[in-house]
């Protein structure tokens, strides 16, 4: 927001030093982006938060002025004089949409001579950086950059049924907008129509069809309010922006709307001559109920760690412009003015008395209590994986949600729903919420690769958006998602220590599947418990080459609510085993068709429970085996708790697994 400093001064008397305000006035919120010199006047660059519209015009920064200096605000109490015929009997206004327009109002000024601004306008409007156009038009400008309400001029003349109609657009309709392009509109966009057709986007732009010319004699003054998310919205569809709907997009002071057509109907009077007609069309609600907050002012003192003497904080409450309902000693209640409808909680108005009392007031060494809490187990688990895949190599990586249709498709068997667009995202071509984070992942490792970094490890731990059949809003699962340059099996041992590390280890079954984006053969559903843990693989060859990626890469993508829920955090002790171990190797040949996890799985229903590990060590078919055979090599680790274990138990053991895998497999032990 820039302001003119001779402009402020209509309205509040400047006797201290530009930089001095500047500073103020960032002490306070309002903070200070340049002063430029432009002729005799300062055009001062302020950054205004999006809680803070009344900001949004000089008034609002002249009265931010006021209550920091403890000086008389001036503000003009427009009353122009009106006659000829009600304005009822010249125009009409249908309101169809109270919902997106909340208010509006319309006043009508005939007799007019458009021409140019007087000196003093123009030169104001061009301090803050707006091109002067005609002197009815300009008005319109000055008055929304005074006071924040935007409003709009029309030629009556040029409104087909002299009368407007505030509706939302049809579909496939099209509106010529000012800057004299042709927007197609459609049914969610409020539209500003006449007998015909749209004159106008309400919010947002006017149309070039029934804009103020040099021949304009007769004009239709508008002054509305709109629905902040519809403006929004159909700006950004549009990509159609303008200074009038930044201010729709924020919550403006109802209260000031019919304040604003009044104003600017004095001003078109006063240089631009013509006729106001008495009375003015206002449809819709003309303002909002603001609820009460109490103030206890312990409050302040804790949360401050200052004393403010009451007396302070009600001055300070009341030259914000907050009605005091009622007081005592302990605290006071107060409705927050029109113009302020962020001033919501009692916290609000502790934070308005600090930055007005001054936060260079609160000392740095004051005590503020404080009250440690645990942390969530969320998030120590999200501690644990993170130093775990550290360990191992890795760096975190923070991708975006919104991203282009390529990296949008999720990793699973079945084919995917199309992903959910957001249409008004301010990103042209990342306009898809992500159902996977490996796309993501492997566009940074391919971005590595582009630097000189060709050996990324990268994980993220973040959500995605999976679509629901038949209905509007996603699953928003948490997902762990992981990127390496290991094979299968490297990446496999990666997962298996992290799960090591959370203690959530047990029953991890690994299942063959086909996923479209990894090598036929090497890639596989997780189970953990028997429940769905996630997918690991290998980028298939030609996805690496879609992807631009040169080396060999892998990926994975973990459920980390189920990783949260198994983590065991405090593991219980267990003593270190007392008997040694016995170690037996085992060759089984069997069908390629059989997967390892099954294998396992059987010899653990069929060694019993003096069995403590079963181990993957590497298979082999070719040679001198039967075509569509393998040779499957593993180990097992055997121990009893409470003795040494016999040779006769071992091998009895072994022989009930070489009898279960014949049984179960076919399988035949390799001579």
């Amino acid at each position: 927001m820039i302001v003119s400093w001779n402009w402020l001064t209509q309205y509040v008397r400047l006797d201290m030093p530009v930089e001095k305000l500047t500073d103020r006035l960032a002490l306070t919120g309002l903070n200070h982006e340049s002063t430029d010199l432009v002729g005799d006047d300062f055009a001062i660059d302020l950054e205004v938060t999006s809680n803070r519209p009344d900001c949004l015009g000089h008034l609002g920064i002249a009265r931010e002025i006021s209550v920091l200096y403890n000086k008389t605000l001036v503000t003009p109490d427009p009353w122009p004089k009106t006659s000829g015929v009600d304005v009822g009997q010249i125009t009409s206004v249908a309101l169809e949409e109270e919902t997106l327009c909340p208010r509006f109002t319309a006043r009508v000024i005939t007799g007019v001579k458009v021409a140019e601004s007087p000196f003093w306008l123009r030169r104001r409007l061009e301090t803050i950086g707006v091109r002067p156009i005609s002197n009815v038009v300009d008005v319109t400008n000055y008055v929304m950059f005074e006071c924040g309400q935007p409003l709009h001029a029309y030629d009556l003349d040029r409104l087909a049924g002299k009368r407007l109609v505030v509706r939302r657009a049809q579909k496939g309709e099209t509106f010529k907008a000012i800057n004299n392009k042709v927007y197609e509109l459609t049914p969610d966009m409020l539209a500003i129509a006449d007998a015909e057709r749209p004159v106008g986007l309400a919010g947002v732009m006017g149309g070039l069809d029934t804009e103020i010319g040099l021949h304009s004699t007769n004009v239709l003054i508008e002054a509305a309010r709109f629905d902040s998310m519809s403006i929004r919205k159909t700006a950004r569809a549009l990509g159609l922006h303008s200074p009038a709907s930044y201010r729709f997009e924020r919550p403006l002071d109802p209260e000031r709307t019919e304040w604003a057509s009044r104003r600017c109907a004095e001003l078109i009077l006063e240089i631009a001559g013509g006729t106001l007609h008495p009375g003015f069309i206002d449809v819709g609600s003309a303002s909002l109920e603001r609820t009460p907050v109490t103030l206890r002012y312990a409050q302040i003192r804790r949360i401050l760690g200052i004393e403010i003497p009451r007396e302070r904080v009600l001055e300070i409450l009341r030259d914000l412009g907050l009605e005091c309902l009622e007081s005592s000693e302990d605290s006071s209640t107060h409705r927050a003015p029109s113009w302020r409808s962020d001033l919501e909680r009692e916290i609000d108005l502790i934070e308005e008395v600090a930055r007005i009392h001054g936060y260079e007031h609160i000392p740095e060494n004051r005590a503020v209590p404080l009250a440690s809490s645990p942390r969530a187990k969320r998030e120590r688990v999200e501690t644990e994986i993170r130093q775990a895949l550290t360990a191992c190599g890795f760096d975190e990586a923070v991708t975006l949600s919104l991203v282009s249709e390529e990296l949008s498709p999720p990793i699973q068997e079945s084919p995917a729903l199309s992903p959910i667009r957001v249409d008004h995202s301010s990103r042209k071509k990342e306009n898809a919420l992500r159902q996977s984070l490996v796309p993501s992942l492997l566009a940074a490792r391919r971005h590595n690769e582009a630097h000189g970094n060709p050996d990324t490890e990268l994980f993220e731990i973040a959500g995605v958006y999976l679509p629901i059949s038949g209905k509007p809003l996603p699953e928003e699962p948490t997902r762990l998602a992981l990127v390496s340059g290991r094979d299968f099996f490297g990446l496999k041992g990666v997962v298996e220590a992290l799960l090591g590390r959370l203690h959530a280890d047990q029953e991890l079954t690994i299942r063959p599947a086909t996923l479209s984006p990894f090598t036929p053969g090497r890639s596989a559903e997780l189970l953990l418990q028997g429940k769905h843990f996630g997918y690991i693989g290998e980028v298939d060859r030609k996805q690496l080459d879609a992807w631009e990626l040169r080396g060999a890469t892998s990926a994975a993508e973990l459920e980390f609510n189920l990783l949260q829920d198994l983590a065991d955090l405090v593991p219980a002790h267990r003593s270190l085993p007392s008997f040694p171990a016995v170690t037996r190797d085992l060759s089984l040949v069997l069908s390629l068709s059989t997967p390892w996890g099954d294998l396992a799985g059987a010899v653990k229903d069929a060694a019993g429970p003096t069995l403590e590990s079963v181990t993957y060590l590497d298979s082999f078919s070719g040679g001198n085996l039967p075509a569509g055979m393998q040779s499957l090599h593993f180990g097992m680790r055997f121990r009893h708790p409470e003795r040494t274990l016999t040779g006769d138990e071992v091998e009895q053991a072994v022989r009930s697994v070489v009898d279960t895998c014949a049984g179960r497999f076919q399988a035949t032990l390799r001579s």
